[in-house]
């Protein structure tokens, strides 16, 4: 079972990063271009640096792998997965549908989650082994009942994140399902997460985009796989597959991987 003073720091470095990022929201960014072309801000990376020097501090025998600053000890016993702000398009043009991803790994495993919208105060918080735990000024923490694809309400951040060897699987998932949302990032997970999106389906997902949403979405009812329904590690190909009630799973799986 994980400690409890996890949970509290974990908590702790949202709040941090939302200290860093709040001041910055829809205000004049110098924005660049990374190699993947998606925009980083200085808020990315300000926000990082605080919570690794929470990290250094609390936990020095802990590893770190952020999306702007890298790995420190990846292979550690513990090691927390950073991604400051997921969804860095909505930031940088004023959408709220963007938050905070801090995970923690054990052994590999991710074992506690937070995705945190500083703007509007939203936090939902999981942990392996207990239901999630969400705040904010709507919404009650846990997915809803959807065994059928036909009433399920599918979300994914962009059409134009899949390659032309999953554009097929996915668009016969589309087809199957009552109707796509697309944006959101980790919002849409959160949303999962309170009843209100069923399944999403992504691909290009590195370990910092993934790691924290996993205990978020399981710990209220969820499933998070890869898209042939396997357990995601480390070496995960990028493509993610999560439904709000696992018996979506395998008809969600059969059409992602049927070509």
């Amino acid at each position: 079972m994980i400690r409890y003073p996890f949970i509290t720091a974990a908590e702790d470095f949202a709040d941090a990063a939302g200290a860093v990022i709040r001041p910055l929201f829809r205000s004049a960014l110098l924005v660049e271009a990374k190699g993947d072309a998606s925009p980083v801000t200085q808020a990315d990376k300000d926000a990082e640096t605080a919570i690794r020097a929470l990290i250094a501090d609390r936990f020095p025998d802990h590893g770190v792998i952020g999306e702007e600053h890298g790995a420190d000890r990846p292979d550690a016993e513990w090691v927390w997965v950073l991604d400051p702000i997921d969804g860095t398009r909505a930031f940088v043009t004023g959408r709220p549908l963007f938050g905070s991803l801090i995970g923690l790994l054990h052994r590999g495993v991710p074992v506690l989650g937070v995705i945190d919208q500083p703007v509007t105060g939203e936090r939902w918080v999981g942990v392996q082994g207990r239901p999630t735990r969400f705040r904010g000024p709507a919404g009650t923490a846990g997915c809803r009942p959807c065994a059928t694809l036909s009433d399920a309400e599918l979300s994914c951040t962009s059409p134009d994140i899949f390659a032309e060897t999953d554009r097929p699987g996915f668009e016969q998932l589309r087809a199957a399902a009552r109707r796509v949302t697309w944006g959101g990032d980790c919002y849409a997970y959160g949303l999962m997460a309170l009843g209100l999106v069923d399944v999403v389906a992504e691909t290009t997902m590195k370990i910092w985009d993934w790691a924290a949403l996993v205990p978020v979405v399981e710990g209220a009812g969820g499933r998070v796989t890869g898209w042939n329904g396997e357990t995601l590690t480390a070496e995960a190909d990028g493509r993610i597959l999560a439904v709000g009630d696992p018996a979506l799973l395998g008809e969600a799986v059969r059409l992602l991987t049927d070509r």
